[in-house]
């Protein structure tokens, strides 16, 4: 008897622990499916503005005010994203992870669709551009809202000493969403240019709603966070989590700011402000440089992680120090091999950028971020701090990179100085962040 009692016992616990697995494989999974449809959707949109949006929905401006106007409505985006960090940060921290997983997942997807079928300038006059531009910032709202839990979703379900490599699984949508936008915009872009501009450029809009099928599917199979689902039983609730990230955190708000921006920063000067670089300045074909942006992401779907797998091994602290030192020692040579306009240094200069450099940054921030906020309130504390850091990386860098090429007669001098400072700002204040613990504390 006693014997198949611990039998019994023995099948419990084996059971238990295979649920367990699953749940955190599952969580890793639908993380990185759910970003990755989020960035396609994204940038989809960055896309298409730069080829389309001035054509179909700014026709009656000047050529060039065209093309300014398609990117100020991308620029939108952005100002979406603090705020999304802030109404979705709180209700993940009060209601749950999972169901503000599940609501950004829509908010993002639907507005894309949305996006496909809205009519031409032709047809509804500038209420065309008004639709795109309020589509535009629920999209940065949900990308705002959704990083935060799904990265939240992704260490906190995973066991220790693999927390950092399931952080890095959602960090991976980032390049699975390039590369897929850049092969969907590829494929319509061999249609004939009148095919392209009144019925082509739809398609890859409208063929998100089956991407958002599949990580609606994935998404709801997930169970809530184990963290989370500790705070209820123990009935630890905080009335309003940002006034408390503030008021008690803002030292971890602050470095995680700095921090962020330099990797935020590295990643648009690459992928944005290096692109019109490339092509206008140095007359590289845009192709090209296109191709070779898209291969770096390729590449990040390797790297990115296998960096969050090292990151377990010698910490997430140590490793974002590595990808500091190395973006201060990549810089000058990134710009000098676009300089010499030779394509196969060209190529190598974007690859390295994008899937080596930058995969070694953004992958450990998961886990190194989320560690510094107890887990009442760090859904809000996570999302804040590194929307923030986004409008200061990704809005203002490429901008602020233009005028400082202008100021050296085209020469990136005065970019790379820029780079460089910001990355020794972003190396003080990951010093001043918490150490590798051995877990993520609740408290």
């Amino acid at each position: 008897m006693k014997n198949a009692i611990t039998a019994n016992a023995a099948a419990l616990d084996a059971s238990a622990a295979k649920n367990k697995t699953k749940a955190y494989r599952l969580a890793g999974a639908a993380s990185m499916a759910g970003t990755t449809i989020e960035w396609y959707d994204f940038f989809l949109y960055g896309t298409a503005a730069a080829l389309i949006f001035n054509k179909i929905f700014f026709p009656a401006l000047d050529p060039i005010i065209g093309v300014l106007a398609a990117f100020a409505t991308y620029a939108v985006g952005f100002l979406g994203r603090p705020l999304g960090g802030i109404v979705f940060g709180h209700f993940g921290d009060k209601i749950g992870r999972k169901s503000m997983l599940l609501f950004t997942l829509m908010l993002m997807g639907i507005p894309t669709i949305i996006i496909g079928l809205i009519p031409t300038y032709q047809q509804i006059g500038y209420w065309a551009a008004v639709i795109l531009v309020a589509m535009r910032f629920l999209q940065g709202m949900a990308v705002g809202g959704e990083w935060g839990g799904a990265v939240l979703m992704a260490v906190e379900h995973a066991p220790e000493g693999k927390k950092g490599f399931y952080g890095s699984l959602p960090q991976t949508g980032v390049g699975a969403g390039l590369v897929l936008a850049s092969l969907a915009m590829a494929m319509v872009a061999r249609l004939p240019e009148a095919d392209m501009l009144s019925w082509g450029w739809r398609i890859p809009f409208l063929a998100s709603v089956v991407l958002l099928g599949v990580g609606w599917l994935i998404r709801l199979k997930v169970p809530e966070s184990p963290d989370f689902e500790k705070l209820k039983k123990d009935n630890i609730a905080v009335k309003v989590p940002l006034f408390k990230v503030f008021r008690d955190h803002p030292r971890e708000t602050l470095t995680i700011i700095g921090a962020r921006t330099a990797e935020n920063a590295w990643f648009y000067m690459s992928v944005t402000f290096a692109l019109a670089y490339a092509a206008n300045q140095l007359q590289i074909p845009r192709a090209d440089v296109l191709g070779a942006i898209t291969a770096g992401a390729a590449l990040s779907l390797v790297t990115m992680p296998l960096c969050g797998h090292i990151s377990d091994r010698v910490g997430q602290k140590r490793l974002y120090f590595v990808g500091l030192l190395l973006l201060c020692a990549f810089v000058y040579p990134f710009f000098a091999m676009l300089g010499t306009r030779d394509p196969v240094l060209v190529w190598w200069a974007m690859v390295v950028a994008v899937g080596v450099i930058f995969p070694i940054l953004y992958a450990p921030e998961s886990l190194l971020f989320a560690r510094q906020f107890p887990a009442e309130i760090r859904y809000s504390g996570i999302s804040v701090s590194v929307q923030l850091a986004g409008v200061l990386g990704g809005g203002f860098a490429p901008m602020i990179a233009t005028q400082l090429l202008a100021m050296g007669d085209g020469n990136p001098h005065y970019v790379i100085v820029y780079l460089v400072g910001m990355a020794l700002i972003a190396l003080v204040c990951t010093a001043l962040m918490k150490r590798d613990p051995a877990r993520i504390r609740s408290a």
